[in-house]
């Protein structure tokens, strides 16, 4: 698990404007301003960001932790979460959100989250539901009384996701190719 501050800013991103401007009204100004996300406009506590590999997932969500300067970042690849030995990737599970909460506000990013969280079938391991069981009850938690947590979370293939998996994630963001001129 990597706490880490990143020193990625908007401007860094080429074009993605219209995902940056969802990412503002999403992620910073419900940190920024908390107390215009009271009542019914309470803000989303998980984001999906999804799109072809290459397009600037991971980066834009580095230019959110940077932007969001005063909450902690965790950035989690779905291999830092998995362990071969029983019981220990639910426990890191756990452990992720623990430390979440005890540094709020803060944001949680898992890159390529559709291989720690894609459809549960009859054929997959015992340690593979385990540990969707865990991020689904963590998810909850977070959906319930964890103010001040974000998950975010980064695929390329959001349809593999698992079912509940995907409800968690409330706002989904596409991100798209870079227009012509962001690439040059």
């Amino acid at each position: 698990i990597v706490v880490e501050k990143p020193h990625v800013k908007w401007s860094d991103v080429a074009g993605l404007e219209a995902a940056k401007e969802a990412l503002k009204e999403a992620v910073i100004l419900p940190i920024k301003f908390p107390h215009l996300f009271t009542g019914k406009r309470i803000p989303w506590k998980g984001i999906l960001l999804f799109g072809p590999p290459g397009t600037g997932k991971s980066y834009l969500a580095k230019a959110v932790a940077t932007e969001a300067n005063n909450s902690t970042f965790f950035s989690v690849s779905s291999s830092d979460l998995v362990s071969k030995w029983l019981g220990e990737s639910e426990k890191l599970v756990r452990n992720l959100f623990e430390l979440a909460r005890q540094h709020k506000p803060s944001i949680i990013f898992i890159d390529e989250i559709d291989s720690l969280c894609s459809s549960r079938s009859d054929n997959e391991s015992e340690s593979a539901r385990r540990i969707k069981t865990e991020f689904l009850v963590q998810m909850q938690g977070v959906g319930n009384d964890m103010d001040g947590i974000l998950v975010l979370g980064a695929t390329n293939i959001p349809w593999v996701l698992d079912a509940a998996i995907r409800r968690r994630f409330e706002k989904r963001i596409y991100i798209a190719l870079p227009e012509e001129h962001a690439r040059l």
